[in-house]
């Protein structure tokens, strides 16, 4: 059966039954298809059920004139909840995209000015970000609730992060980073520094002779992790200029699990650091 020969409603319908991928290549079909592919009816099907309460949430005003206007407006992120938290959708799937900003974070003493400040950067989509001044107990938390998630789908959390010149503390005790949901759990370790690869093996050697010295005076530490263990651990770039590294990643099934705690600490070695700058963490499908 030639399916360009069914009413353009039957063609939509069809059309809302796949991907936003699949129906954006199936208008170069034709003129039909084109039509349909273009219509409400799939475009509707493609947005997230909430996406009415999260526009309503929206710091500014989004405009559109059809529903596949406003799913590719929602491919780029939005401000919401007072500009503390930004939504957009994948464009391939529409799973639902969050990044909490270092304002929506817990960061033990982060109003504290001798520890960190709070600064605004104009690579940033938040107004403020933090960077940390001078600490030797970095604790960043962050929670989620899994309503607000795509259902179905494997997440993963990212710490969004940056460097100033006078980066100091942290070459050698690696951060602990952590997801956890429910019963799910997902930690690693890892020096938050670029080529963190490159760095390993010195990095392993200075590790076990502090250890040794920890051991001497008798400071209560977890163990740290051999130097093959920080290999491919590294920070990646990514396309809006910031760095991120994975913390952990999760399964939201029903979106009826609670919340996803997250975690970024280093409070082992009272190591002192400073240098860091925080955006926030991402949540989005992983890849």
């Amino acid at each position: 059966m030639d399916l360009c020969s069914l009413p353009e409603g039957c063609i939509s319908q069809i059309i809302s039954l796949t991907s936003p991928k699949d129906a954006s290549r199936s208008s170069a079909a034709s003129s039909i298809f084109r039509w349909a592919s273009d219509s409400d009816v799939v475009w509707d099907k493609f947005l997230p059920s909430d996406y009415s309460e999260i526009l309503s949430r929206s710091v500014s005003p989004v405009e559109f004139s059809s529903k596949k206007e406003l799913y590719f407006r929602l491919c780029h992120p939005i401000l919401i909840d007072e500009g503390k938290i930004s939504f957009c959708l994948e464009r391939s799937s529409g799973k639902k995209c969050y990044m909490l900003s270092s304002r929506e974070l817990c960061i033990i003493w982060g109003d504290t000015p001798r520890y960190w400040q709070w600064i605004s950067l104009p690579e940033s989509r938040f107004s403020e970000v933090a960077e940390l001044l001078a600490v030797c107990w970095l604790d960043i938390k962050g929670k989620i609730d899994t309503r607000m998630l795509s259902r179905k789908t494997n997440y993963a959390a990212y710490a969004v992060l940056k460097f100033q010149p006078n980066i100091y503390g942290f070459e050698v005790r690696p951060a602990n980073l952590s997801v956890k949901l429910g019963g799910q759990e997902s930690e690693r370790s890892v020096i938050l520094k670029p080529n963190t690869a490159r760095r390993s093996r010195r990095i392993g050697a200075i590790s076990r002779r502090l250890d040794a010295v920890d051991r001497l005076i008798g400071w209560r530490q977890t163990p740290i992790l051999s130097a093959r263990s920080y290999e491919g651990q590294v920070l990646r770039v990514r396309s809006d200029g910031w760095m991120e590294i994975e913390m952990g990643e999760f399964f939201n099934d029903e979106g009826d699990e609670g919340e996803v705690e997250m975690s970024l600490m280093e409070v082992n070695g009272g190591q002192w650091k400073k240098g860091l700058i925080v955006e926030g963490i991402e949540i989005r499908p992983r890849a």
